[in-house]
């Protein structure tokens, strides 16, 4: 399906897109639990006061972090209900070996405006620890599905039946989120507090990302990258991944990354073990046609072709 009344995960899985290297690029993560429902931009189209939410969307662009709204999986009623005892906030940090995630609840939204947002860029842990007291470290990972039917419907209808599946099998540990990026991935969803995006799932997909981390392990099937790095060096990393089979979330370190021309780059992927790989990315565009999101014009994809070779120790 690739006319124009396909939907976009629809076109995009008949064009046969590669998922690596389209995750968003943010060093850390913060998600505020909103219930109800959500609009368009969500942080300023909910129940969620829109100065209060503009705010954290400008304070967390310019820390490279990613802000999200999140939700418990199933009805949302039209009100602003369920916020009587606070809201539930996650925070990360995603660079591999110094990962942490913070979770707790905040009395009010407006708290979030007082986080270290500097320290929180820089994976300073004990920063964003005093700047938000009533936060604490937590080892639990969290998955967070796209299902804000606003932004695109392939979101709630794909999105919605793998978030209500899998969140009795891990109670707290399960939210819907309002937008990762990628629709046309649908359904979509973060794993926090690594920072890695998946498509194309369902509910035994999705499980396995939380039953595995748990293992300090990643999924590589569905796999659109760390949000960690530029999407490039996203690519790259998976490559090594795929050449060799590890699949520890904290095995590879991107150690170095240029662009080599205006649409190729070399990128140096280190192993914990002290191997390395050099990595030459080139983004390409492709004849085949697909939908960036549902009700937009049919658009050549843009892919990246990976060529790996281990460097001399």
């Amino acid at each position: 399906m690739t006319g124009p009344d396909a939907t976009c995960s629809d076109g995009s899985l008949a064009a046969g897109e590669p998922l690596a290297g389209t995750s968003p690029y943010a060093l850390s993560w913060v998600a505020l639990e909103q219930n109800g429902p959500w609009g368009a931009r969500a942080f300023t189209d909910s129940h969620l006061d829109p100065g209060v939410g503009k705010a954290i969307e400008d304070l967390a662009a310019t820390h490279d972090v990613r802000p999200s709204l999140i939700r418990r999986p199933g009805h949302h009623a039209d009100a602003a209900s369920g916020h009587e005892s606070g809201r539930h906030v996650l925070v990360a940090h995603t660079r591999p070996g110094r990962t942490w995630l913070l979770a707790g609840r905040v009395a009010r939204p407006e708290e979030l405006l007082a986080t270290d947002w500097a320290a929180l860029r820089d994976g300073d842990l004990e920063g964003v620890r005093r700047s938000l007291p009533t936060l604490e470290p937590s080892t639990d990972a969290h998955l967070l599905v796209c299902t804000n039917g606003k932004r695109d419907v392939c979101c709630a209808v794909k999105g919605r039946p793998v978030a209500v599946g899998v969140a009795p099998r891990h109670p707290g540990r399960v939210w819907e989120v309002t937008h990762t990026s990628g629709h046309r991935f649908a359904p979509t969803a973060v794993l926090l507090p690594a920072g890695t995006l998946h498509g194309r799932l369902d509910v035994t997909s999705a499980e396995q990302l939380l039953t595995v981390a748990a293992e300090g392990a990643t999924v590589l099937e569905g796999s659109r990258g760390r949000s960690t790095w530029p999407a490039p060096a996203q690519a790259a990393e998976l490559a090594v991944r795929e050449t060799i089979g590890v699949l520890g979330l904290d095995a590879l370190e991107i150690t170095g990354h240029d662009a080599t021309g205006e649409r190729s780059w070399s990128t140096r992927v280190h192993h914990v073990d002290g191997r390395s790989w050099e990595v030459q990315v080139e983004a390409r565009e492709s004849e085949a046609l697909r939908a960036e999101s549902c009700g937009k014009a049919l658009k050549p994809m843009t892919w990246f072709t990976r060529t790996t070779e281990e460097c001399d120790r």
